[in-house]
């Protein structure tokens, strides 16, 4: 095809697979230097592209559209695009592509159902669902526009999150060794326990870390962290719902290491090149685990059972027979415990962070 000078790429799911879009993003601008590329995100979830240098427009639309508001983001993407890709395989995502570009590619899930969808394409690939990991799923798509892949997680910030990341922490960051750890996951199923993060935070503070505790906007949340912080070490600093996800990658890139569950702040983490221990219990590794920096292999970064380090990233995975076992907690549901998860001694994470040479220990 032609070198496209507008693109648009639908990215409209939860905020973990918009930061993982990036990698595509990049390849679609390392192809194309000159073009103007777009992305169309749910409202709330745009935070985690602001400052992407690949990135010239964010378009927003909210989860549930007036008949208005439809008729307006219509007029505004109709054919606007000489390319459109969705990476998602809803049916808004494919439609949003379909009336934005000229040329639409997305990908589709597999079966007879989706048919309809192939139709609406002008090129698609089937999403493996559970056994390739969905930054390589999303490249599938460069691979059918015939440009190199680019395997990079892709964040970003500038001087006015770096002033306000110093201004919210009261230590100097570049003299102070500090560790990041976000206790708490959308979901309670990724969850660990309360007492094993007061315990790593202990021996943390003993080889002369100081602990930052970050976290979400949501009130509960902030709550949580809040109570956290007050059976933490004296000195442990939290910036839950104070800085956005540029703030955060920022502080994350100097941070000694991180530790945290199956979360954005975790893949922010493994991009910006930090030490990164990921909790993963009933998870898909495969699919979900975080990006590491710097992995450039068009292959699998993680198999699907058992810990293991790739580059900067630890994933430490929960035991049981069981594990994992890709369902919303023991109970079922979204707010219901994981006993991988509850199970797992803080000794682990020592182990862990060891083995990434964070610190040698001094007790």
């Amino acid at each position: 095809m032609r070198a496209p000078q507008r693109i648009l790429v639908v990215a409209t799911l939860r905020i973990g697979d918009v930061l993982l879009t990036t990698p595509l993003i990049r390849s679609l601008r390392r192809a194309w230097p000159q073009a103007s590329i777009a992305a169309l995100v749910f409202a709330g979830t745009e935070g985690i592209l602001q400052n992407n240098p690949d990135i010239d427009d964010i378009i927003t639309v909210s989860r549930r559209q007036t008949f208005f508001e439809s008729l307006h983001l219509l007029w505004r993407l109709w054919r606007s695009y000489d390319l459109s890709i969705s990476t998602m395989t809803n049916d808004r995502a494919t439609l949003y592509a379909r009336i934005g570009g000229k040329h639409a590619v997305g990908a589709i899930d597999a079966g007879a159902k989706h048919q309809w969808k192939r139709r609406l394409l002008s090129q698609y690939s089937e999403t493996e669902i559970v056994n390739t990991h969905t930054v390589l799923n999303y490249l599938r798509l460069a691979d059918l526009l015939g440009i190199p892949r680019c395997q990079e997680v892709v964040v970003g910030w500038q001087a006015a999150n770096v002033a306000s990341v110093h201004a919210a922490i009261p230590f100097d960051l570049e003299a102070q060794p500090y560790v990041v750890l976000h206790a708490y996951p959308m979901y309670v199923y990724k969850a660990w326990r309360q007492e094993a993060w007061i315990e790593l935070a202990g021996w943390l503070q003993r080889q002369g870390m100081r602990i930052v505790l970050t976290g979400g906007n949501d009130e509960a949340e902030k709550a949580s962290v809040k109570a956290l912080q007050q059976l933490m070490p004296a000195g442990t600093v939290n910036v839950a719902g104070k800085l956005g996800f540029s703030e955060v990658a920022y502080l994350l890139s100097k941070a000694r290491a991180f530790v945290g569950p199956d979360t954005v702040v975790t893949h922010l983490a493994a991009a910006v090149g930090t030490p990164t221990v990921a909790l993963f219990g009933p998870s898909n590794p495969v699919k979900w685990g975080p990006w590491p920096n710097a992995y450039c292999k068009n292959e699998d970064p993680y198999r699907m059972v058992g810990t293991q380090r790739v580059h900067n990233v630890v994933l430490l995975q929960g035991s049981g027979d069981c594990v994992p076992c890709m369902e919303e907690g023991c109970d079922r549901h979204i707010n219901s415990l994981s006993r991988c998860l509850q199970e797992l001694p803080a000794t682990r994470v020592v182990v862990a962070l060891k083995e990434l040479g964070v610190m040698a220990e001094r007790e």
